[in-house]
């Protein structure tokens, strides 16, 4: 005897996430754990044909802008690197996989920067390094608190 079940059709309304991930964002800031969830993240995106967004958020300094450091060319500097690093990065897999990747500059907080990257890209995952700073052990880290934010899943990597 088989079961008959009957699907009523309802309108498909589209939920962000529950297809997978189509936009997965990961933050970078040059540190080695940053640069390990990028590696990640970019094998994420390969397996799930997702768009992969690098994301840098550059430091908003106003105390060592105001005592004459050339905060901004040192953030610029950075950014130009982490490209430099990626592209070079995605060009040793050529051929042996693709990935689709994007590289985006937001200025702030790191925490700040990344919320507001995953809401104007539409991030379905946020990928980040854990914290090498001892201090975030008692503040709370940025993985920490994206997670503790509840809107997106979040994938720490060591």
């Amino acid at each position: 005897m088989t079961e008959q079940h009957e699907q009523h059709a309802r309108p498909h309304r589209f939920e962000r996430g529950t297809d997978g991930p189509k936009v997965i964002l990961v933050g970078v800031d040059g540190s080695e754990s940053s640069l390990r969830a990028a590696a990640y993240a970019g094998g994420l995106a390969r397996r799930q044909h997702a768009l992969l967004a690098v994301v840098y958020v550059q430091p908003v300094l106003a105390a060592g802008a105001a005592l004459g450091a050339p905060v901004a060319d040192t953030t610029e500097e950075i950014a130009e690197d982490l490209i430099r690093q990626i592209r070079e990065a995605a060009e040793r897999v050529k051929g042996i996989f693709e990935v689709r990747w994007e590289f985006h500059t937001f200025r702030g907080d790191p925490y700040n920067g990344l919320v507001r990257a995953a809401g104007e890209l539409k991030a379905d995952a946020v990928v980040v390094g854990a914290s090498e700073q001892a201090g975030h052990r008692i503040v709370g880290s940025v993985a920490v608190r994206l997670v503790k934010a509840g809107r997106w899943p979040v994938t720490v990597v060591p």
